[in-house]
This record gives structure tokens, C-alpha cells and sequence, in this order.
């Protein structure tokens, strides 16, 4: 038994159907425990040690869909999660594979939204969040340095985070420099044809063809974001306008969460004024607090602007977009993981995340970081994940503490 099923698994047949169908309660529940147990940089550990505890697929499968994630726009984690669901029981499997996910850290995510926005009057609010701000700084810059190690190999890389960082600086479109940094990329940067991480499995070949009714059910999902596309811009209020700006983000967009907060900034804070950029740190703030992928601030922003409808159209936008391209990509990966334009566009974007992702840094401290105590709170928040490898949410919890007992003595000013 085990030989065949080894056979079939080298012929591209998903793991879990060599034996039976995943059942789609049992997807839908597996995912529902992710997200409300993985916080932070587990949540990708998490996620993969479900696939493989489970034998849902083979791991050649899992590092396939690892690499492909990472070829269009849209977070990682998320567009894994409707990967595997996919693979599994096709697009209903990617639908409840990915509600599980994210519907805990949505729900909480209102409810935090919630209480944030109906304190935010009483005097201890501000003083309190100033804290959870400086904290953000340093994690911040944290990742900053870890991407840019990364994703700054070469002088080209290097010219384009550069360049980035300037553009962004003087309020270029951020999308704009998104676009030119794939188009940079895909010119100047020629990774090996490919090249793949060292240690990692070889991906499997293309699979069988697909059939119609999955193809139908992909053209489905697509019709159905378009539509709500076209329902933000009906709308024509703040509402459908943040709508409409994350469906952007969420489309051109690459890498992790951290990676599309300059985007989201860029739109929400600095052109159209939505909120304040302390409030904006707040939801960066709230967001790691929260289990499951961090883009949940988008839930906050879309609270503030239109309650809890408006927090789920924020939510749906800028999730969906990359969740329709996975659909896709999962069955024309095959012809595209080793074009060398690929993933020289790839590399070129990536890097242009960590100059912008610089500005977002620089900002932010203009803001939290006005006194000593401050700054010192964002570098012990930075020492503590970069050398110490705490868990964020520890250092949320500890940074916050000492942040009140400072208050409550007054010395945090």
C-alpha cells in the first residue's frame, strides 16, 4: 500500500487523495485552530506543521506552494493557506481554508476596533497607545533588517531599495514604484533559472490537467470579487473609496504582511487622511496582537470608516485579490517557476519593500519616539526580538507593562 501511494504522490497526485478527500468541515475547522492560536512569526510554522502532521500533501507539494506564493501579489500566509486548501478539495477547499484563517483575528480584530475607537476620548488612552507605538518602531525595524538582508544581494538591489526610499520619501504613488521596481527588476536582476533554496526539496512536475468544474468555480470567484469591485465603486463614499484602494494594494502588492504596510500607508494616511498616523500605528499595533496574518489592521482601518460593514469590505479587499490569483497560479506554476524575468522582477520588488518599508519606520518615530523613554522602550522592543527571539506577543505584553508603570509613576515622559 504505501509503495503506491508513494507512486502516485511522484506523479503529482496530491498526498491527502491517495488515501481519501479531506473533508471540507475538517479544513475548515484545522484553520479556524490556526488562527486563533498562531501569533506572529509562527504563524508560517504553524501552517506548514499542520500540512505535514496531517499528511495533507507531500512535502514536495508544501515547498512547491511556498515558492509559488511568493511569485504574485498578495500575503504570503494567506495565499498558502488557500493553496493547500485548494490542492485538497479544490476552490470550496480554498474558500473554508482561508475563512478559517482569518475569521478569528477578524472577529477580534472588531471587537478591539470597537473599544479603541470608543475610549479613544479618555485621557489615559493616548499616553497608553504612545507605548504601543514605540514597541511597533522596533519590531519594525527589526524585519526591516531581516528583509534587507534578504533582499539586498547586489548593487541593483541596493540602487532599488535606494531609490524607493527616496521616491517614496518625496510621495511618489506607491504602486507606481511598485510597477517600476518589477519592471526594474525583471531587467536588470537574472537569478539562476531555477534556483532554489538550499536544502529545500525539488518542486514536483506539473500535474494533470484541470478539469472544467474547477476552472468554472475559479471564474466564479473571480466574477464575485469584480463584483464587489464595482459595488465599492458605486458607492461613491469614503467607504467604497478605501474599498477600491485596498483592492489595489492587495493586487500589486508582494511578500508578507509587513512588506504591503507602505502601500496601505501611503493611501490611507499620507493622500487621503483617513486616519491620523498615530491611529495607523495603533492598527499595526493591534494587528500583531491579534492571532492569525497581520494584514487584519485592514479590519480596523475599515472599521473606523464605516463600522462593521465597512470592516468587512476592507477585509475583503484587500485579502481577495491575491486569493483569486492563487487559484490560477496553483495550476500555471509549472510554466512560470523558472523564468529568470520572474524572478528578477520578483527580487526587484522585494527589495523596493525595504526602502519604503525605511520610510515607514521613519515616519512612525517621528511620531512615537519623542522622548527618551520612548526610544529606549523601541530599542529594548528590537533587542528583544532580534536577539533574543522573543515572541512578539511577549514583547507586547512585557513592553506595555513597563510602558504603564512608567506612566503611573510619571516617568514616561
Amino acid at each position: 500500500m504505501d509503495r503506491r501511494i508513494n507512486l502516485r504522490v511522484a506523479a503529482g497526485a496530491p498526498a491527502a487523495t491517495a488515501h481519501r478527500p479531506v473533508a471540507l468541515w475538517a479544513i475548515l475547522v484545522a484553520y479556524l485552530q490556526v488562527g486563533l492560536t498562531a501569533f506572529g512569526w509562527a504563524i508560517l510554522q504553524k501552517l506548514k506543521a499542520l500540512v505535514m502532521d496531517k499528511r495533507w500533501l507531500s512535502e514536495e507539494e508544501m515547498n512547491e506552494g511556498l515558492a509559488l506564493v511568493q511569485l504574485y501579489p498578495g500575503p504570503i500566509m494567506v495565499d498558502f493557506t488557500a493553496y493547500v486548501g485548494y490542492k485538497l478539495r479544490g476552490v470550496p477547499g480554498a474558500i473554508l481554508a482561508t475563512t478559517g484563517f482569518i475569521l478569528p483575528s477578524f472577529v477580534l480584530m472588531l471587537a478591539l476596533s470597537a473599544l479603541y475607537f470608543a475610549a479613544g476620548s479618555l485621557p489615559w488612552v493616548h499616553p497608553l497607545f504612545l507605548g504601543l507605538e514605540a514597541l511597533v518602531v522596533g519590531i519594525l525595524f527589526n524585519v526591516t533588517l531581516d528583509m534587507g538582508a534578504g533582499a539586498v544581494k547586489g548593487r541593483v538591489e541596493a540602487g532599488i531599495a535606494l531609490l524607493a526610499f527616496a521616491a517614496l520619501l518625496f510621495k511618489v504613488n506607491a504602486v507606481l514604484l511598485v510597477l517600476t521596481a518589477l519592471a526594474l527588476g525583471a531587467w536588470l536582476i537574472r537569478p539562476p533559472a531555477g534556483a532554489r533554496q538550499p536544502g529545500k526539496t525539488a518542486v514536483l512536475p506539473p500535474g494533470r490537467p484541470v478539469s472544467r468544474a474547477r476552472w468554472t468555480a475559479t471564474a466564479v470567484v473571480i466574477a464575485a470579487v469584480l463584483a464587489v469591485v464595482a459595488l465599492a465603486w458605486a458607492l461613491h463614499s469614503d467607504v467604497g473609496a478605501l474599498g477600491l484602494a485596498l483592492f489595489k494594494i492587495g493586487a500589486v502588492a508582494f511578500g508578507n504582511g509587513m512588506t504591503i504596510v507602505p502601500l496601505i500607508q501611503a493611501d490611507v494616511v499620507d493622500t487621503h487622511h483617513w486616519l491620523t498616523l498615530s491611529q495607523f500605528a495603533d492598527g499595526l499595533a493591534l494587528g500583531q496582537i491579534t492571532p492569525g496574518p497581520f494584514l487584519i489592521t485592514a479590519t480596523f482601518i475599515g472599521y473606523k470608516m464605516g463600522g462593521v460593514l465597512g470592516a468587512a469590505l476592507a477585509t475583503f479587499a484587500i485579502f481577495s485579490p491575491s486569493f483569486a490569483m492563487t487559484l490560477v497560479f496553483t495550476e500555471v506554476f509549472g510554466r512560470l517557476r523558472d523564468l529568470r524575468a520572474v524572478r528578477g522582477a520578483l527580487a526587484g520588488v522585494l527589495a523596493s519593500f525595504v526602502g519604503m518599508l525605511a520610510v515607514v519606520i521613519l515616519q512612525l518615530g517621528g511620531v512615537a519616539l519623542v522622548t527618551p523613554v520612548a526610544l529606549a522602550l523601541a530599542a529594548a522592543a528590537f533587542v528583544a526580538v532580534r536577539f533574543f527571539k522573543l515572541d512578539i506577543l511577549w514583547v507586547f505584553a512585557g513592553g506595555l507593562a513597563v510602558w504603564g508603570g512608567l506612566l503611573a509613576v510619571g516617568l514616561a515622559g
